[in-house]
């Protein structure tokens, strides 16, 4: 086995002690999980400017795509910046940190489908 004083990053593993397993296997997990939905918005997004490009649809689909793909990017990001922050809290026995990227992400959701909303009213009273 390797020493435990070699792990990286050292920012998360050379302070504290380790925490039960099962809790940094969770977060873990849901850091895992966080990666998944930011390739999800990125997948979609390039599916979603395929099909805009075959079909010669609104640019404003290219629009949502670039967004949905750089959403996807920034979550896939802040998933490795909010596993090192609730492991190091983990190690150092504190309270784990608020979730930071959730709000975000919702509201992003909710705007995005108000202005598709609102663009989709808007093109058919044309």
């Amino acid at each position: 086995m390797s020493d435990p004083e070699d792990r990286k990053p050292t920012s998360v593993y050379g302070v504290g002690t380790d925490p039960d397993a099962r809790f940094s296997l969770a977060n873990e997990r849901t850091a895992l999980a966080w990666v998944r939905t930011g390739l999800s918005l990125v997948a979609g997004g390039i599916a979603l400017t395929s099909f805009a490009t075959f079909a010669d649809l609104s640019s404003v689909l290219d629009v949502v795509a670039g967004i949905a793909c750089l959403a996807g990017g920034a979550v896939a990001f802040w998933s490795l910046v909010a596993w090192r922050r609730n492991e190091r809290a983990l190690r150092l026995g504190q309270p784990l940190p608020q979730p930071t990227v959730l709000p975000v992400l919702v509201t992003g959701v909710v705007g995005l489908g108000i202005g598709l909303a609102v663009y989709a009213v808007m093109a058919a009273l044309q």
